[in-house]
């Protein structure tokens, strides 16, 4: 498989794209969501963790607000992993990763993930390098474990440009709606920029082949919110899922 180089790939929407065809694409998209994941629900045959990782300010909170707005929450459920806290740290890396897998006809959303116990070390320089590497095998493994057990995985890398982020961290800062998500961080992924995206890489170039990154050129949110919805309806189309003759559970 050619190695993803993430300098290579565009991070806007294609030039000749009109923002509004595609803006009411995403609201006939929002509907077929909603019928295919009520039929996910009913059917309870398989699993789908849909995993979101990204440099600071690439939207992640936003992707996951805009494209499951028309979702039923009974079956829907999203966690965001920041830092660890206490009792977590009391625990290996994946403990509260494995309290928050989703069971059969549920759909799990992760806003940043086990990805991160691989990315922060890295660049950090908080875990020796054979212990990283060990990290990457095990992600692997879990990763394939949960697929030959009828957990589906969807892995989202939003990307956008060195720009955008500025302009998007000067927007939190200028917004007082926008304020309370500003960090210190923001400032110090702007400056590490080069080390983030080197990591990003290695992570998407290594972890499960079989279960690829979609890398979403996010710098215009209208165009990553469609390729997002449109990868998930896709998924959940080819399962050929059917609604079951009596209640299964």
């Amino acid at each position: 498989m050619k190695k993803i180089a993430l300098e290579t790939i565009n991070t806007k929407a294609p030039d000749e794209l009109d923002k509004n065809e595609y803006k009411q694409e995403l609201v006939n998209l929002h509907a077929e969501l909603f019928s295919l994941q009520h039929l996910f629900y009913a059917s309870h045959t398989y699993s789908l963790l849909i995993v979101f990782q990204g440099i600071d300010t690439s939207g992640k909170d936003s992707t996951i607000s805009r494209v499951f707005s028309s979702i039923n929450p009974l079956g829907v459920q999203a966690t965001s992993f920041k830092a660890p806290c206490d009792m977590e740290l009391e625990h290996d890396y994946m403990w509260r990763i494995f309290q928050k897998l989703p069971e059969k006809g549920m759909i799990q959303i992760f806003n940043r993930s086990y990805y991160e116990d691989i990315l922060v070390p890295t660049i950090k320089k908080t875990l020796p390098d054979n212990i990283i590497e060990q990290r990457y095998d095990f992600i692997n493994a879990f990763e394939n474990h949960l697929l030959n057990n009828k957990t589906l995985i969807l892995k989202f890398f939003l990307h956008i440009s060195k720009s955008e982020q500025k302009k998007r961290i000067q927007e939190r800062l200028n917004d007082p709606l926008k304020k309370w998500k500003y960090s210190d961080e923001d400032v110090k992924s702007s400056e590490k920029w080069g080390d983030y995206m080197k990591v990003y890489e290695r992570i998407i170039n290594r972890c499960s082949p079989e279960i690829p990154w979609a890398i979403v050129p996010a710098d215009n949110k209208w165009y990553r919110d469609y390729i997002v919805a449109s990868a998930i309806v896709e998924e959940l189309k080819k399962l050929n899922l059917k609604f079951p003759s009596k209640k299964n559970r």
